[in-house]
């Protein structure tokens, strides 16, 4: 069973594993490689290249490999805009990087190189955590690796050496603690998060120090990898406005250096005057600032996740979004969207709605502050 949306994608990996199937199967028939035994595995090789939010889904599985794996060693693959919320994690020995140009386009990474560098190593057990059968056939395949698990909802099962059970659709959180449990790893309960060193938080505050920042505040980031994720400017304006005037919180804007115009098009609009450090900080620096909020308004994005990952009380606005398996997770807080059945199938690329961008055109002003007062009462924060 295939967890695939966009059509066209789906028929070419039916077609490929069809063909892998054949290609492969004798080799898997000779080559069984059994149950996976833990005293085996000294080295191990989690690959999540794609995207930042989800690659900050799959932290909660590295406790669980570390208390499974005490004493081998753990990688982890990820993309260059995706090292810093892995920095200083107590669960990893290595950060490696690649940008494959399947997600990155103009990607100056080159593959086969990149792979002659990695069969330098020997890896025991290689997880591919996207259930992506470009990863499993580019990046997991080619290594000599004993074990190499993952699932074959997106293709590519016959690559792997154990595929884990597909369920169902769920949280893509607890897609990657299913392949700890097919691990046999112990999963108590999810431990994930940013981990900045005293000497980072000291440089948050110095940051909101320096431009004036004091608590309390509510963080916002009106941005989106995906545009038909993002709502309009005129309404963040008068949302942030109504947070200053009527709950009297400071607002403080949020966003990388490419988010600037979006920002300053909102801060144009309003009556007030928010503190923006777009493009002022790091994404480390931005997890100090989220930790240090009273409460987190954005649309469903990177930012959303590690937000998640802190258990900072967050409001999310979901518009193409599905929300059964991409919003955040433990944390405090409220999604406002409304229910079109096109969510359910929508690739967040192009909207075939009849009422284009509905999903968030339908989201009122006061349909999220609403939601902020009702999460700010709940914390007993007015």
């Amino acid at each position: 069973m295939y967890k695939i949306i966009n059509k066209k994608k789906l028929v070419l990996t039916a077609a490929a594993d069809a063909l892998g199937s054949v290609l492969f199967g004798l080799q898997r028939l000779l080559r069984r490689p059994g149950q996976i035994r833990p005293e085996e595995v000294r080295d191990i090789l989690v690959i999540r290249t794609a995207y930042m939010g989800d690659v900050v889904m799959t932290l909660p599985m590295l406790k669980p490999l570390k208390e499974r794996y005490p004493d081998a060693r753990i990688s982890f693959l990820t993309a260059t805009a995706a090292v810093d919320v892995l920095k200083n994690n107590p669960f990893l020995d290595e950060i490696i990087t690649f940008d494959p140009s399947w997600f990155y386009p103009g990607s100056r990474d080159r593959l086969i190189a990149f792979i002659r560098r990695m069969r330098e190593r020997t890896f025991d057990l290689v997880i591919e955590a996207r259930g992506d059968i470009r990863e499993i056939l580019c990046l997991a395949y080619p290594l000599r690796a004993r074990y190499r698990v993952g699932f074959g909802f997106g293709g590519g099962s016959f690559l792997l050496t154990h595929v884990v059970p597909y369920t169902g659709v769920r949280h893509k959180l607890e897609y990657h603690l299913d392949i700890a449990r097919f691990l046999g790893c112990p999963v108590e309960g999810v431990t994930w998060g940013v981990y900045l060193t005293d000497e980072e938080k000291n440089g948050v505050q110095e940051l909101l120090d320096a431009n004036g920042i004091r608590k309390p505040f509510i963080a916002v980031h009106p941005g989106a990898r995906h545009e038909l994720r993002r709502w309009y400017t005129d309404r963040y304006a008068r949302l942030y406005d109504h947070v200053v005037q009527e709950l009297g919180f400071p607002v403080v804007i949020l966003g990388s250096p490419g988010e600037k115009e979006l920002a300053d098009a909102i801060i144009k609009q309003m009556v007030t005057k928010p503190y923006s450090l777009v493009g002022k900080a790091t994404l480390r620096q931005l997890a100090g600032v989220l930790s240090a909020s009273t409460l987190f308004i954005c649309n469903n994005s990177g930012p959303m996740h590690i937000a998640a990952s802190l258990k900072v009380p967050t409001i999310v606005l979901h518009g193409p979004s599905k929300t059964y398996w991409d919003a955040p997770y433990g944390n405090p807080q409220r999604i406002v969207e409304k229910e079109f059945p096109c969510r359910r199938t929508c690739d967040e690329n192009t909207c075939r709605n009849q009422r284009y961008h509905a999903c968030m055109k339908d989201i009122e002003v006061k349909d999220v502050q609403d939601a902020v007062a009702a999460l700010l009462r709940e914390l007993k924060k007015i």
